[in-house]
Order: structure tokens, then sequence, then C-alpha cells
């Protein structure tokens, strides 16, 4: 499994515990959904202005927002089979890359009254989700992608508190 962090933001120190819980959050996603683990991701940690340009070049849509997922693999292609990425120099599956700002992750766990930690691993799992095919683009799918999600959190002792 190859999980690579780039921290490009300037706004505020991220802890080596915060690290390796965006490992173990995405090894967790990778084990929940009965994965072999020879995959990569990417987490790339920005700020809010960062995502928000990303926001609008990608989706369009001008405002900041806490996390991006840009999955490397067509769940909805023409050939009625998902379309995988494959690293040729690790064999690794290319899932994707995701992009959190820390800036709005540190407001967010402010306003819903939780740690910093915890938030960083639900934007974590969501972002994983993301690109392991979910959405919640209806309330069927969000519920099932929520249930997803709380297990890979209550599995790592991070509960909604």
């Amino acid at each position: 499994m190859n999980i690579l962090i780039d921290d490009r933001q300037s706004v505020m120190e991220i802890r080596d515990d915060v690290y390796d819980l965006l490992e173990q959050v995405v090894k967790r996603s990778i084990e929940l959904e009965g994965l072999e683990p020879d995959i990569e991701v990417s987490i790339i940690l920005i700020d809010n202005e960062q995502i928000k340009e990303l926001n609008r070049d990608f989706r369009g849509i001008d405002r900041e927002t806490d996390v991006l997922s840009f999955p490397a693999i067509d769940y909805e292609s023409d050939e009625g089979e998902p379309v995988e990425d494959i690293n040729m120099d690790t064999g690794d599956l290319i899932l994707g890359d995701i992009a959190i700002s820390v800036e709005k992750a540190a407001q967010q766990a402010e306003e819903y009254g939780h740690s910093f930690y915890r938030e960083m691993g639900f934007l974590t799992v969501h972002g994983m989700f993301h690109l392991l095919g979910y959405d919640h683009e209806d309330e069927e799918e969000a519920t099932i992608m929520r249930q997803r999600e709380e297990m890979v959190l209550s599995s790592l002792g991070l509960e909604r508190e």
C-alpha cells in the first residue's frame, strides 16, 4: 500500500499522530471493502484558498469546502466495467487523490465541538469512500456511505463525540 501525504499549506503545523491517523483511515477503509492492499492514494493537505481554487476549477463552485476527491477509477465507463489506473513502476492500483483543507477542518472541529484529529479522520474517510465509488447524491446512497464511514471511524476509536 502506497499512501502519499503532501502538506502544501502553511496555516498550521500538522503533528505526526495526524499523519499516522490518515494512513490508518486509508488502510482500514481498504480492509473494510475487502480490497487487496496493492493500492496507491495521495492525500494533499491545503488551506482554504487552495481548496477554493480547486473547487472552482474542477467543480465550477467558487467557494471553499472541506474535502475534495479525485478518483482515478472511472466507475461509470462506457464498457460497463470500471476503468482502472495502474502505477507502472509499482503495479499498485491508483485510487486517486484526496484534497483536505486543514484550515476548514480546524474551523469545523471547533464548530462541531470535537477534536481536529477526529475531523481529519472523518474528512479522510469521506474522501476515501468517494475514491471507492460511493456517493451521497440521494438519501439511500448517503445512508450507505455514512454507515461505511462510521464503521471505519468507530474501529479507530473515533466515534462522534
